[in-house]
């Protein structure tokens, strides 16, 4: 039978007759009382397209928790928008509306002695905070992430909130007219979802995942699709299994398991406020982690996608490319992330990427169509000391020059862009002379399809020293 150690402290004994009576009123039976007793914490609201579709997700979380042998009682927090309250004085509250998050997932789950939680939530702070409070609290729980936005579409290009931001710039600077500008603002957020591109919200659902705190390719599905309902009914599950077992968010949580969404952050090129997320969650979880760790694993990985704001793509392109198991199958491979670690799911990370294959398919000798392959015999023969080997040499025609500027450069080079990762401006030098800084980003190389998302490195991948 479920664990329900917590929850018959007040729902067993003659003396608890009185809170009976109340939970009999809720929907409680005869039958129920010995049943683990979950919350399911509801960042729903109409305040943002983030959160707008996590009523559909709390409903069937509910629905899903009885048929499994669960008690169910749901509860809501707060969330405000920062892409809303940006640029007025509303984005004061921004930060610390994390702490009210935390702190009321925190309040309701130990006022009521819940025996676990589900956390549903789709928003820059709805994702920390309710880490925070997971952390804190230390009894089974999950996150549910409530989806990413579905790109927008104008004059065939994908848009995201950020091109309505970048269309202000334009329309000051005189370069678009008010009918632009409009068109922009109107087709920019199409629908439900966090904002699209690597942002907060997908950058922390993609450490949440990482970190095994959040079911496989859950953090990058469209919020609108039939498989987040899916996922979320899943996630119950897994939840039902975790209060049963007690398996514990620290011990999922662990010095590892952050290593292993900081090197998901890295290689998906996410967005810098999870430092000052991921630190405030190890903090939580009694976790030693130190904003130099960032740094350091940073010279480890490659920046492996190409997605929003810097890039082209979406999250759900990635998601079209295999999502966040396919980034951590690549870094698994060669080294850079930790395949010990315990899941919510109950199984290592390892175990949960074995049926993982290149792009999410089954068959690995089915590829996506993506970069067409490089390999170790096409390697540019110039000495080390030949300046043609330098950044700038690929006019010379060597079509595997960026392997090269791994060898010469070590493991900070970014291999979708070209450039060193920490400041290099022979990419800005090169876009002034009306050249592509990189054979991967010139028309002709890109396959136009979800798979160009990665960088395909083919049967040599540039990671592997």
């Amino acid at each position: 039978m479920p664990n329900n150690s917590r929850s018959k402290i007040i729902t067993s004994g003659v003396e608890r007759a009185p809170n009976r009576s109340m939970l009999r009123a809720v929907g409680f039976g005869d039958d129920d009382f010995d049943k683990p007793i979950v919350g399911i914490a509801n960042g729903y609201s109409n305040i943002t397209p983030c959160n707008v579709g996590l009523q559909t997700l709390a409903d069937a979380a509910m629905d899903e928790a009885r048929k499994v042998g669960l008690m169910p009682q749901v509860f809501g927090t707060i969330t405000i928008s920062d892409g809303i309250s940006m640029g007025t004085l509303g984005m004061k509250y921004s930060l610390i509306s994390r702490e009210v998050i935390a702190d009321s997932i925190e309040t309701v789950c130990n006022g009521q002695q819940m025996d676990g939680v589900l956390v549903i939530g789709g928003c820059d702070k709805n994702m920390p905070g309710g880490m925070i409070a997971i952390a804190r609290l230390n009894i089974p729980a999950i996150y549910v992430y409530g989806g990413t936005i579905k790109a927008g579409h104008l004059n065939g290009k994908d848009m995201t909130v950020v091109s309505a931001f970048e269309a202000v710039g334009e329309y000051l600077a005189g370069k678009i007219d008010d009918a632009a500008l409009t068109a922009v603002e109107k087709h920019a957020c199409p629908g439900a979802g966090s904002c699209g591109g690597m942002y907060t919200a997908n950058t922390m659902s993609s450490a949440i995942e990482a970190m095994g705190m959040g079911l496989p390719y859950s953090s990058t599905m469209a919020a609108e699709d039939d498989e987040k309902v899916q996922s979320t009914l899943d996630s119950v599950a897994a939840l039902a299994a975790a209060v049963e077992n007690q398996l514990l968010p620290r011990q999922i949580m662990t010095r590892k398991a952050f290593e292993n969404a900081i090197a998901v952050i890295m290689a998906t090129g996410g967005s810098t406020n999870a430092v000052l997320h991921l630190l405030a969650i190890a903090h939580s979880a009694e976790v030693d982690l130190k904003i130099d760790d960032f740094e350091e694993i940073r010279r480890k990985v490659p920046v492996l996608c190409d997605l929003k704001p810097s890039g082209m793509y979406v999250a759900t392109d990635l998601h079209k490319a295999g999502g966040i198991p396919e980034v951590m199958r690549i870094l698994l491979e060669h080294g850079l992330i930790h395949g010990d670690c315990m899941t919510i799911t109950g199984k290592t990370v390892a175990e949960n990427l074995e049926p993982v294959n290149a792009f999410g398919r089954a068959d690995r000798s089915v590829r996506a169509p993506c970069h067409p392959p490089f390999r170790r015999s096409d390697l540019c023969s110039r000495p080390p000391g030949d300046p043609s080997r330098k950044f700038g040499s690929r006019r010379s025609g060597c079509k595997d020059h960026w392997y090269q500027e791994f060898v010469d450069h070590g493991p900070g080079t970014c291999f979708r862009f070209g450039r060193r990762l920490h400041g290099s401006d022979h990419g800005s030098q090169d876009k002034r002379r009306g050249r592509s800084r990189h054979p991967l980003r010139r028309p002709e190389r890109r396959a136009r399809n979800a798979g160009d998302a990665f960088a395909d490195f083919g049967d040599h991948w540039p990671g592997a020293w």
